[in-house]
């Protein structure tokens, strides 16, 4: 494992990688050994950083949980990321897409939390019975670690790749809709890009909550009443261009949309 002084100074490369839209060299060819825990105290340490600068921990969002997401990186484990207050965008945002490195668009729904959820054994019934509602969303994805070649240490040091996230259509409570045929069809400029259904999250988005509450009760955390919860994509990425607009239609549940400038 890493020592405190390596893990602080990537952490610091990251949060100077942030500012500028300069991705760094990846990390895993760099730092010989580094692994999974080693990644996950430098993405907590990064994140300290910025709440110390004024930011707000708004909830988590989850990566790699669908065969989608695992064959369009190669990676077979999911992770998880912090998301901040103002990372959360309203539907119909304007977005500027010099802001991101690399921007990408996921499928998603998102949880939010009514009261706390603590692992370890965490079911997918205690997550249905701890959610207030759930809510179509799409994932912006950024990245401060160079794209080609990544591995699993890379992105969990990367915050599992969140850019933004944009949160729209009609919120459901968890038991009045089957979360597994929850759907979606992804646009980008009229032009459908992507399909899927969210049971491609580990056959049911709640059970990408329950491995992420059981994981940070690994890390000493868990997860708050009034959290947000991205469950994790069930399309492959789409990339996005300046001037874009991208469009999620989910059926029953409504439309999410965003424009790229």
């Amino acid at each position: 494992m890493l020592n405190e002084e390596t893990i602080a100074a990537i952490a610091d490369e990251l949060v100077e990688a942030g500012r500028t839209r300069t991705p760094v060299p990846l990390l895993h060819t760099r730092y010989e050994g580094m692994d999974v825990e080693d990644s996950y105290a430098v993405q907590k340490l990064w994140a300290s950083r910025l709440e110390a600068e004024g930011r707000r921990v708004a909830g988590r969002k989850i990566g790699l949980t669908s065969k989608a997401m695992q064959a369009a990186t190669g990676i077979t484990e999911p992770d998880y990321g912090v998301i901040f207050d103002d990372q959360v965008l309203e539907n119909g945002a304007v977005v500027e897409w010099n802001r991101y490195t690399h921007p990408r668009i996921e499928v998603e729904l998102a949880f939010r939390l009514g009261r706390d959820l603590k692992g370890p054994g965490v079911t997918l019934f205690d997550v249905l019975d701890a959610t207030d509602y759930v809510v179509p969303a799409l994932e912006i994805l950024d990245s401060r670690i160079e794209m080609e070649g990544r591995t699993i240490v890379d992105t969990i040091s990367d915050n599992a790749a969140l850019g933004a996230m944009v949160v729209g259509g009609r919120p459901v409570r968890p038991h009045d809709v089957d979360l597994r045929w929850v759907s979606s069809l992804l646009y980008r400029n009229q032009e459908i890009v992507e399909t899927g259904v969210a049971a491609g999250v580990l056959n049911h988005p709640a059970n990408g909550v329950a491995w992420l509450a059981d994981k940070l009760a690994h890390h000493g955390q868990d997860l708050r009443a009034g959290d947000i919860i991205l469950a994790g994509s069930f399309t492959r990425p789409m990339w996005v261009y300046e001037g874009d607009t991208v469009y999620a239609d989910y059926g029953p549940l409504g439309t999410v949309t965003c424009r790229f400038v």
